[in-house]
């Protein structure tokens, strides 16, 4: 990757799959850190009036246990968040944005203590300069914690649900013929199962010939294992109207 600025990083799995992530902006990262700030403050001021009582024992104990909450609070929001959010804090979910591996894969632990403990680093000497700048000269808006952790913030805008109507149109389903069965398929495909189903049927056009096979074939067989239709159920057709029948009795009960 060349040190110009992009908007998306582009990825390709060895199936030959590839997709695209929205890169955020640092405009738009310091707005959602903006409400994150707020939300830690508004944290040490509930916690603050916890521990104007420890004045009453020592005024060193209370200033001691003061700086230890600030710098709990400081790093520990962010890992919190992030880690049970899956890459999100409060400003990131107001602002559709997310932590993730610079791969796409799964967000470890490591990684998101590596970031956090690092936004210290970031924040010097003051207003967040060290990050702000890494950010606007690296390509992929990262600032140095998410250089060391080897993560990312991205968009997540809104997305329109499909119009199941114009992707299914006019395709017979031989399933619907045994209602029973079609019930248990219901029950047993988990909703993100159902959404990587209908993600590859939208996206089906841009995938390379011999990886849409393989993709459909493999997502095929798992759906059978599911719930065993009679032979004559789904003999003669292809793995990728089977996966069209499953998206439709899912989606369109």
């Amino acid at each position: 990757m060349n040190n110009s600025r992009v908007s998306s990083l582009v990825i390709r799995t060895p199936e030959g799959i590839s997709f695209s992530l929205l890169l955020a902006c640092p405009v738009t990262r310091c707005l959602a850190w903006s409400v994150d700030v707020a939300c830690m403050g508004a944290a040490m001021a509930v916690i603050g009036g916890v521990l104007a009582l420890t004045k009453l024992v020592s005024t060193d104990l209370h200033n001691a246990l003061r700086i230890l909450v600030f710098f709990a609070v400081q790093i520990g929001y962010g890992m919190v968040c992030e880690w049970f959010w899956r890459g999100q804090t409060v400003g990131k979910r107001l602002l559709r944005l997310r932590v993730m591996d610079a791969q796409g894969l799964r967000l470890q632990f490591s990684q998101v203590v590596l970031r956090n403990l690092l936004r210290f680093v970031d924040m010097l000497p003051f207003c967040y300069m060290v990050g702000g700048l890494a950010s606007l000269f690296n390509a992929r808006a990262q600032r140095l914690g998410d250089f060391v952790a080897d993560t990312i913030v991205v968009r997540a805008p809104k997305i329109a649900e499909p119009d199941l109507d114009q992707l299914l149109a006019g395709k017979y389903n031989s399933l619907r013929e045994y209602p029973h069965l079609e019930a248990r398929l219901r029950q047993r495909v988990s909703p993100q199962e159902a959404g990587l189903a209908l993600q590859a049927l939208i996206r089906r056009d841009q995938l390379d010939l011999q990886a849409r096979i393989t993709l459909f074939e493999q997502m095929a067989a798992h759906f059978r294992s599911l719930v065993a239709f009679p032979p004559e159920a789904w003999e003669g057709i292809s793995p990728e109207q089977y996966i069209r029948n499953v998206v439709d009795i899912v989606f369109r009960s």
